[in-house]
């Protein structure tokens, strides 16, 4: 038996110990993951003890090093342990911008010092972090930020206001991009900097969208003091001082990455279940069939798209793995999986008629369709739009020539 045969041995029969039957439903929504955070509380026994073995063995975090809470694994390794956890719809034991954002940007840039005091925190679920990018004015065009950041001395004094920073309201600490030089080209100027929530001058005001669902708010920062440091060598700045833009941009590569490798069709509402929603909704014609041609094909259709998009993520994954990077083909993964999640939930409306177009109590039931299908066409606009995935596509993965 090879190496990674033990290992998967060696995980699959970990799993089966560890990880209780609750937390096998393949049912993976904002609602019932593990987020973490100062205010966290565990839904259930079941999520507590699988966080808390997962925790134990490096698993929220399995491919950081020990010494910051991970396990150490390889790619490799790590794939075969998605592998197993997949195979019986295990849930994620903790899920968080941290881990797939904030993280990788710290082990590329950060110090020693910096990684050690943060990469601990998310590992071990006790801090949720949020995202300061977009502003008013700074979407698209993220690098015309205005967020104004002064040196003065033993600490930075910021003002300004970042808007779509999803979660604000209950994170506890935020990375975020302010402009330290005004006289700088715009891209030159920027500084990737950590802010506690918690610090004086911060105020969050959450923004209500036509789904009634929305993890978006508005942050504002007045006259915000910031520390040069968080003690010795743990410096709240990232990188260099006006070279944030190389931290921001890594982080934008993980983060359509994550975006992109979210299963938008699987899972308990996949297309596995798209038949028998359908089935149920819609009945069977004599020969056991969906008594409703057209969406038979739809269905279909969706999942050899699904089955396609799935298979191209394995494959950048493996190529990335072998050292090849995943830069501008997270815009790929990113604009696929936009699309097919505002297909999926176009498809399930079309299925549930017009029982479907009911919006839940006050407007903020999320399992409703319609609240569902109302809010996942944010994902035309967060992480990029559509428009700037495919024009990064065009120009750094096609290399087209410029209109």
């Amino acid at each position: 038996m090879s190496d990674l045969e033990q290992f998967r041995a060696e995980t699959r029969a970990w799993l089966a110990e560890n990880c209780p039957e609750e937390m096998r439903d393949g049912d993976i929504t904002a609602e019932n993951q593990c987020w973490g955070g100062r205010q966290w509380e565990f839904q259930s026994d079941a999520q507590q003890r699988w966080f808390e073995a997962a925790l134990e063995k490096g698993y929220t975090v399995p491919t950081w090093p020990k010494e910051y809470g991970g396990a150490g694994l390889t790619a490799d390794e790590a794939k075969i342990l998605t592998e197993e956890r997949d195979r019986i719809d295990a849930r994620k034991p903790l899920n968080n911008f941290g881990i797939s954002m904030l993280g990788p940007a710290l082990l590329a840039y950060g110090t020693h010092e910096q990684k050690l005091q943060h990469l601990g925190g998310i590992a071990r679920g006790e801090i949720r972090w949020c995202q300061g990018y977009s502003e008013p004015g700074a979407g698209s065009d993220l690098a015309s930020l205005k967020t104004k950041c002064e040196d003065k001395g033993d600490h930075w004094l910021i003002n300004g206001q970042k808007i779509w920073t999803s979660n604000a309201d209950i994170s506890d600490w935020i990375f975020c991009l302010v402009r330290t030089d005004f006289d700088a080209p715009k891209h030159k100027g920027i500084t990737f900097i950590l802010i506690d929530m918690a610090s004086e001058g911060i105020s969050v005001k959450p923004i209500i969208l036509i789904s009634g669902h929305s993890p978006f708010c508005e942050t504002f920062f007045d006259d915000v003091k910031v520390p040069k440091a968080y003690g010795e060598g743990n410096l709240s700045v990232v990188g260099e001082v006006n070279r944030g833009w190389d931290v921001a941009k890594n982080l934008l590569v993980h983060e359509r990455g994550m975006l992109g490798t979210m299963s938008p069709l699987r899972g308990a509402k996949g297309p596995e279940n798209l038949g028998s929603f359908a089935a149920d909704e819609v009945g069977l014609d004599g020969a056991g069939r969906l008594d409703d041609p057209s969406l038979r094909q739809k269905i279909a259709q969706a999942e050899i798209d699904d089955w396609a998009y799935t298979l191209t993520v394995e494959r950048m994954n493996d190529e990335a793995n072998a050292g090849n990077g995943l830069g501008a083909k997270s815009s790929m993964l990113k604009y696929a999986a936009s699309e097919l999640t505002k297909k999926g939930s176009e498809l399930r409306m079309d299925i549930g008629g017009t029982d479907a177009a009911t919006i839940g109590p006050d407007g903020i039931e999320y399992d409703s369709l319609a609240n569902t299908w109302l809010y996942n066409r944010a994902y035309s606009i967060l992480g990029g739009t559509t428009e700037v995935q495919l024009n990064i596509i065009s120009k750094r993965v096609l290399e087209l020539p410029s209109a």
